[in-house]
């Protein structure tokens, strides 16, 4: 029996959150200044884009998540409330704006990620790699955390990303293998797990990280099997978080998974062997990030 709290069907009911997922508003804090500098930097955020629960509290503790290389996806994952489309041509003038803003809003780490660009022959591999070497020559004492795409597979296009040096590599592998064509359906359950393990070869002290959605019809020993395909892939730092649907027309929620649900997935994944993991109902792959790198 699962510890998880199913939903009617979706044409029976309007979407009821339980109350482990209803948390009081953030203080203001530094929002507003984190607004002022993303604006004046002409920024996106993965936080804004992907409509994320957690925007408020992380803007309020002076953080966001950059999203490079436009707000627009060139793929269509039905999870996903980023804006898909035809993306713009890529801005020179980026990686200088997102060093600016890290300096303004004093970040110790940084995290990096971007929209899905397959429209360019190298994924964008070369724009991330860009930023990651100014962030290293402009702000050395900051960590650096990369979430990327896949690049469809290219490992010309991953060794750009790695020779440039992040600390933390992020991929995520988002759900288990049976849900791929309904979630995921652009990209490949192996070949995320060959990127991540391309990327542990790569550096002895290289962090791998990876992040799973649960609540979308998966069952607890698909988890606990692909945790087990992670691991073995080189990947030793995991979050898992509640999946929420942005809006109605990304894939509805089947189960809101419990805090005691959530615990077990933690403690199993530390019993595997990964060095640290995240889990509950608001984590996502970038919250408390500076933690997890610090704590390791």
């Amino acid at each position: 029996m699962t510890d998880t709290i199913p939903l009617e069907p979706r044409s029976q009911r309007t979407q009821r959150f339980p109350q482990w997922l209803k948390r009081p508003l953030s203080q203001v804090g530094k929002a507003e200044s984190v607004e002022a500098v993303l604006t004046d930097a002409s920024l996106h955020t993965v936080c804004r884009e992907a409509k994320c629960p957690n925007m408020g509290e992380c803007f309020s503790r002076g953080t966001a998540t950059f999203l490079v290389m436009g707000s627009i996806c060139s793929r269509s994952c039905s999870f996903c409330g980023v804006q898909h489309g035809i993306p713009s041509p890529l801005d020179p003038s980026e990686p200088a704006r997102v060093c600016d803003a890290i300096e303004k809003m004093k970040l110790s780490h940084a995290v990096i990620t971007s929209v899905t660009r397959d429209d360019i022959p190298d994924g964008g591999a070369s724009h991330f790699a860009e930023i990651i070497s100014l962030i290293r020559k402009r702000l050395p004492q900051v960590t650096i955390e990369v979430l990327v795409p896949d690049f469809r597979g290219n490992t010309n296009a991953l060794e750009s990303v790695l020779f440039a040096g992040p600390h933390v590599f992020n991929h995520n592998i988002e759900t288990i293998p049976r849900l791929y064509q309904s979630v995921r359906p652009q990209a490949s359950y192996g070949q995320s797990l060959e990127i991540l393990a391309y990327a542990s070869r790569f550096r002895v002290d290289l962090r791998v990280k990876s992040g799973l959605m649960v609540g979308l019809g998966e069952t607890r020993e698909e988890i606990f099997a692909t945790m087990s395909d992670l691991l073995a892939h080189g990947c030793t730092l995991l979050t898992i978080g509640q999946y929420l649907q942005p809006s109605k027309h990304q894939t509805p929620v089947i189960e809101f998974i419990t805090p005691g649900q959530f615990d077990e997935y933690k403690n199993h994944a530390l019993d595997l062997g990964f060095s640290d993991v995240a889990a509950g109902p608001f984590v996502r792959s970038s919250y408390m990030a500076e933690r997890m790198i610090t704590k390791v």
